[in-house]
């Protein structure tokens, strides 16, 4: 469960193309769930207006804003600007929590004997992999910079933002961060949480 999203769209007077009927003459919101990139349609408190980028809670308990929230959605239900919008949240998500997704690259296994998680990632092929690998073992990263330092990784905000974005649209057989809403065919490999975990973990021990 998402305890904050950031709003993706915001539709006042509904979605006159949503697949729920009794969503297109009510306000609605399209949103993303800050935890674990759930795409959701919320339903705003009577007189509240929202913004694109805007975070609200949506937890347990009393919420300000969001009265509840509808349901769960796929990439394809997003309106255009919510497509728009989404990938400057989920790099800001990943700019924030970088304690968090740092972690991949020090936990991630392989999938098959031909295949490792990290191998998912843009641009991480093999000669990539085999330098994170030995690195770790040395030391495990500690952050992006000391990743593109050691690896010689280049920008992985924006590699796991391309990952995560790939993973939302819906069309991977693997999926590290996402869990996807239709499972047949797919194989969910559940890392973040994992690596919210371990950085809780290191944080209580700091």
């Amino acid at each position: 469960m998402e305890d904050y999203a950031y709003i993706l769209d915001y539709l006042p007077s509904g979605n006159p193309i949503d697949v729920h009927v009794e969503h297109r003459n009510k306000p609605i919101a399209q949103a993303i769930g800050e935890d674990y990139f759930m795409l959701l349609e919320l339903a705003p408190k009577k007189g509240i207006n929202l913004s694109p980028g805007e975070r609200v809670y949506i937890g347990k308990g009393f919420r300000d804003k969001i009265a509840f929230i509808y349901c769960r959605i796929d990439y394809n239900a997003l309106t255009s600007f919510a497509k728009d919008t989404l990938p400057q949240i989920v790099e800001k998500i990943v700019a924030e929590r970088e304690n968090v997704f740092i972690e991949l690259f020090n936990i991630a296994q392989p999938i098959t004997i031909k295949l490792h998680a990290l191998e998912l990632i843009p641009t991480i092929g093999k000669k990539h992999l085999r330098i994170i690998l030995e690195e770790r073992k040395k030391k495990p990263f500690e952050s992006y910079k000391d990743l593109m330092e050691r690896a010689k990784i280049s920008n992985p905000i924006r590699l796991l933002t391309e990952r995560i974005i790939k993973e939302l649209m819906g069309s991977e057989k693997y999926y590290l961060f996402v869990k996807p809403i239709t499972t047949s065919g797919t194989v969910y490999l559940g890392y973040l949480p994992k690596m919210y975990a371990l950085a809780s973990s290191k944080k209580l021990g700091e």
